[in-house]
């Protein structure tokens, strides 16, 4: 199984629990019952069709007649499958209920054909629904046409009802399966409106889970880019100076030990995350040691001749704000180490006024010919996503006098917002 099908499948199971958990609160304890048990709630119905039919199958079975009992039976099995073939079984129902009004001295009486409607209802279109329930009705209307029960026949004849009692009985008759088929397509929308809600939820599941995935991504690629470039500057400058200080030596590798530490212990936060059962961290990842001041040692330590420039407040408070400077800061510097030769100075500019922070870095080194890219390629293309989470930019290139500048905007809302 794939990465990206396991993460869908995850985040589906995510979008699932909690849409199920949204949709059980608006239920109630009843609706919640047989919602979760569909099985149960057909046995119900089918109770229903049988206690419903039952005064007419006894009245019949006084005067000798066996086919309503017979048809009641057949209706209820049918019931049994509704869910699967709804078509069929109101099918069935129907068919029973003309030949109990054709063939029997009472009407029929059995809730059966509502139920198979109802259910057709919550499976096609509102107009197939409605037009099937009108064609049951019609069919109903012309078997009461055939066989008027007697006592009605002489109820009209001696005009005790009206000559349109027949009519009324149809329109009401074919109302009923409407009612029916009303309920049943209004089921069916909310079943199609909670269907769009569970896309929707997986939707933003899966985004969400993308957003980490690519976030962690970064934190990976800032640890490992920046920690062993840094180690590896310490390395070479050890080795220049083991024979010609010693003492100097020793600084460097006790500097080339804290570095790999610091960078185990990043590694370690970020990795946790994903040990969490996919649950969003409530706070940044943020770097052991993440004080700007010792992220300036550390590059020191491993050669930048670096000079730092600030102006205006100190950076804002919050954590992710100043993650994401920190960060923006760190590669381009790592970028410096890896790739500048010769230069004699690195400058480090963070200035903070009217609502945003500017970052630039500039050296005055060269680009060694054929030089072959230490890291992923995503370092500039990290920095940019950063700066557009404050609707900032990052721009960067070689410098008209030489070198390489990399220049960062990020806004922060919260200072323009104290002044209002």
């Amino acid at each position: 199984m794939s990465a990206q099908s396991s993460a869908k499948e995850a985040a589906e199971r995510t979008a699932a629990v909690s849409f199920a958990e949204i949709s059980s609160k608006r239920r109630g304890p009843i609706r919640r019952y047989f919602h979760a048990r569909p099985v149960a709630m057909d046995w119900v119905l089918i109770i229903a069709t049988a206690l419903f039919g039952l005064p007419n199958v006894v009245v019949t079975l006084g005067k000798g007649e066996w086919l309503p009992l017979v048809l009641l039976l057949v209706v209820c099995a049918a019931l049994a499958f509704r869910r699967r073939f709804p078509w069929p079984v109101l099918a069935v129902a129907t068919v029973s209920d003309v030949l109990t009004i054709l063939y029997t001295s009472t009407g029929s009486s059995s809730i059966g054909i509502w139920i198979a409607i109802y259910t057709l209802a919550t499976t096609v279109r509102a107009a197939v629904a409605v037009a099937g329930a009108i064609v049951v009705g019609a069919l109903m209307v012309a078997a009461m046409g055939i066989n008027l029960p007697p006592e009605i026949s002489e109820s009209i004849a001696s005009g005790e009802l009206p000559p349109y009692v027949g009519l009324v009985s149809g329109v009401i008759m074919i109302l009923f399966n409407v009612i029916a088929a009303g309920i049943g397509v209004t089921v069916r929308r909310d079943r199609l409106h909670d269907m769009e809600l569970h896309r929707w939820a997986a939707d933003n599941a899966m985004l969400a889970s993308a957003k980490e995935r690519n976030r962690i991504a970064r934190e990976m690629h800032d640890v490992v880019a920046h920690s062993l470039s840094v180690m590896v500057a310490l390395s070479d400058g050890a080795a220049v100076v083991v024979k010609k200080d010693p003492q100097r030596a020793g600084e460097v590798l006790g500097q080339l030990s804290t570095t790999g530490r610091t960078a185990l212990a990043d590694m370690r936060r970020v990795l946790g995350v994903l040990r969490e059962g996919g649950q969003q961290p409530t706070a940044p990842l943020e770097p052991a040691g993440s004080e700007l001041a010792d992220l300036v040692e550390g590059f020191r330590a491993a050669g930048l001749p670096l000079k730092v420039v600030t102006s205006g407040p100190p950076l804002p408070e919050d954590p992710n704000f100043r993650l994401n400077a920190y960060r923006i800061i760190q590669e381009s510097l790592t970028n410096v180490l890896r790739y500048a030769r010769g230069m004699s100075e690195v400058e480090l500019t963070v200035a903070r006024s009217d609502g945003q922070v500017y970052i630039c870095v500039s050296d005055d080194g060269r680009a060694p010919a054929n030089v072959k890219s230490l890291g992923a390629g995503q370092g500039i293309a990290g920095m940019r996503e950063r700066a557009a989470i404050y609707s900032g930019q990052v721009a960067c290139g070689p410098r008209p006098g030489g070198g390489w500048i990399v220049e960062a905007t990020l806004h922060w809302p919260g200072e323009e917002l104290a002044h209002d």
